[in-house]
Parts: C-alpha cells; structure tokens; sequence
C-alpha cells in the first residue's frame, strides 16, 4: 500500500510541476505587478481557453498532492 501510494504520489508530483510551467505569466515584470495586478484581482480579465483548463488542473493535482502526501505519512508509520 505505501508504494503504490508513494508512486502515485511521484507521479501527480511530475504532473503538478509540469501543468505550472505550461502557465502563462500574469504579469509583465515590475510593472506589471503595480499596475495590472489590481485588475486581476478584481476579476476583470477572466481566464479563457486553454489558461482556465491550466488552472483547475492545477488546483485538482495540488488537492491530490496534499491528500496523497497525508496518505503517504500515514500508512508510511
């Protein structure tokens, strides 16, 4: 059970790390951040397309990181 859960964990580890660096920056340096950071956070440009699959990608494989990595400590006892 530990290693099959170790390897499942490896796994979504790979996969998280790749989805994070197939993202578009938000912002454009320095400036970006001052300026364009206040109309992102209040939701005035909305991610579209492929940016939004990205993204609740990410958020499924970071939930399935976190509960395999509880897993992994548990039964790893």
């Amino acid at each position: 059970m530990h290693t099959l859960l170790l390897t499942l964990l490896v796994i979504v580890s790979i996969a998280l790390i790749i989805v994070v660096l197939l993202q578009s920056g938000k912002s454009a340096g320095l400036s970006g951040a001052i300026s364009g950071g206040a109309e992102q956070l209040f939701g005035k440009q909305k991610a579209r397309g492929i940016d939004l699959v990205l993204h609740r990608v990410t958020v499924v494989l970071a939930i399935l990181f976190f509960a395999l990595t509880i897993a992994v400590s548990y039964f790893g006892l």
